[in-house]
């Protein structure tokens, strides 16, 4: 019984997903059967599809974070003369407070980002086979003080709102790359959707490995099929009032000009813009564009430029639908994918404020 324990044991140790970015794991040892496993192609084969399982178990961007936190910590480690491994929660702890407290040159960092880092930590220690314990005292006491200390209220990105979405969009011109950059927007916008979504759609089910899903025009809209962080869900984008205005004629343009019928829905273009490439484009995409049409339509003029640009992201779309849909809550919440009413909530900029007078319905 002892054996096959260990056998068992040894043939995770094979499959767990590499800690670093795409990067490192180029260089990383290529992945073997242990020594007293019989090898053959199919076995090869095996580990190679669980390995591939395994990293799909969260995303290229989770991935390149936590590996950017292991680097951080076993530097610090190093700087320390301490070692990373085994986990040490005095150590632990001691980092969570330089992180907090700062030191020269690197700032001190934010109750958000501290919490991610130990959630870095935790996951890179469980694919070596550690467990950190979080509620360790001390790891959650020293936890407990920096949020006591320096908490803040959240920073929300603020929303697009109707009139801004529409002036977005006349700035945009009728060429090859503004078709695609209007339908970006009005699908992003409508949709609710998050910036990773919208790079991550296919014009059919199936058509390219990395589909994170795809879409189905009908007569009274479009049907996007997402495989979202919660799971595969449906989200509906009605036609709009106008043609100018709605983000499935929007999308049609675009894919008839580009003259796609397969593959990614959104690419990237030529230099000279009139011809569609086959790189689906990266998600930041979709962030500069927010940036830079927020700029050029003088949304929030009042402000200084560097902060009109910090003040919008990708999330300033779901953000505007959240706020600007005057309709019942579950659907916003359904359309966002949300599991819950509240979390829905954190999306709408100042919808709700004083809808309801409580100071006057209490008597005063």
């Amino acid at each position: 019984m002892l054996k096959r324990e260990k056998s068992i044991s040894a043939y995770l140790d094979i499959i767990k997903i590499t800690q670093h970015a795409e990067s490192a794991q180029k260089k990383s040892d290529p992945i073997a059967l242990p020594a007293h496993v019989a090898g053959s192609g199919t076995l090869d084969r095996l580990v190679d599809t669980a390995r591939d399982y395994a990293r799909a178990a969260a995303s290229d961007n989770t991935l390149k974070a936590y590996a950017k936190d292991w680097a951080h910590f076993t530097r610090w480690c190093r700087m320390k003369g301490a070692d990373p491994l085994p986990p040490s929660p005095e150590m632990i702890g001691l980092y969570l407070a330089d992180l907090a407290s700062g030191s020269n040159p690197s700032p001190a960092l934010s109750v958000s980002t501290i919490e991610r880092r130990l959630s870095g930590l935790a996951w890179n220690y469980a694919q070596r086979g550690f467990t950190l314990d979080r509620k360790n005292r001390h790891i959650a006491t020293v936890l407990a003080g920096i949020k006591r200390k320096h908490s803040r209220p959240p920073l929300q990105k603020e929303a697009i709102l109707a009139e801004d979405i529409l002036a977005m969009v006349v700035t945009l011109p009728f060429d090859l790359r503004g078709l695609r950059d209007r339908a970006i927007l009005l699908i992003g916008y409508a949709g609710g959707l998050r910036r990773s979504e919208i790079v991550s759609l296919d014009v059919h089910k199936d058509d390219t490995p990395d589909s994170g899903g795809w879409i189905e025009v009908f007569d009274k809209g479009a049907l996007l099929t997402l495989n979202a962080k919660t799971g595969w869900r449906e989200v509906e984008i009605g036609r709009g009032s106008s043609d100018q205005t709605c983000p499935v004629h929007a999308l049609n343009q675009w894919l008839r000009f580009a003259k796609l019928d397969f593959g990614p829905v959104f690419v990237g273009t030529s230099r000279d813009g009139k011809r569609a490439l086959d790189a689906r484009l990266n998600d930041k995409h979709v962030a500069r564009l927010i940036k830079r049409t927020v700029l050029e339509a003088g949304i929030r003029s009042d402000l200084p430029e560097k902060e009109r640009l910090a003040l919008f992201s990708g999330h300033s779309l779901r953000a505007g639908l959240a706020s600007s849909a005057e309709v019942d809550e579950r659907y916003v919440q359904k359309q966002l994918g949300h599991a819950s009413a509240e979390m829905t909530r954190r999306y709408q900029r100042r919808r709700d404020r004083f809808r309801v007078n409580l100071t006057k319905a209490a008597g005063l």
